[in-house]
């Protein structure tokens, strides 16, 4: 593991414990180096998974385009990196089969992200959805204000 520090790649662990409901290991580190300390987890690759698009093209599931997109319809709310990396934690524990359409991905998605924040749900929504007029906009806002 290389040190954010001084791009060094000799280091000691410190700490390892169970992170985000047992999905990750936390490992807290020292560069032997310059004896700055970090960070880093540890957590079960899925990239075996396909992701079947609405085109019928099939990609590789990534962890990383997974928390762009919600990190971004997260942007400016309160809502911490350990949050997100636990709602794609759960979203990645609700895939199953070799197989998966972006669309069950995306209900996962937002139905942790209506569980988060109603905000981040409903841009996140507006962007799977595609809606097409303010019209939709508006009426998926008032199906969150009556429940």
């Amino acid at each position: 593991m290389k040190c954010p520090k001084c791009q060094a790649d000799d280091d000691k662990v410190l700490d390892s414990r169970a992170a985000r409901d047992g999905a990750a290991i936390r490992r807290r580190r020292e560069c032997l180096k310059c004896g700055h300390r970090f960070t880093t987890y540890e957590e079960i690759d899925r990239d075996e998974v396909m992701v079947v698009k609405r085109d019928g093209r099939r990609q590789t599931f990534e962890r990383t385009k997974l928390y762009n997109a919600i990190r971004q319809a997260c942007g400016k709310r309160k809502i911490s990196d350990e949050q997100v990396r636990t709602i794609i934690d759960r979203v990645v524990s609700g895939l199953d089969g070799d197989e998966v359409p972006s669309a069950k991905i995306a209900e996962l998605v937002m139905s942790e992200l209506h569980r988060t924040d109603e905000v981040a749900y409903i841009r996140f929504a507006s962007v799977y959805r595609q809606f097409k007029d303010v019209s939709e906009f508006l009426a998926a806002i008032t199906e969150i204000v009556r429940k």
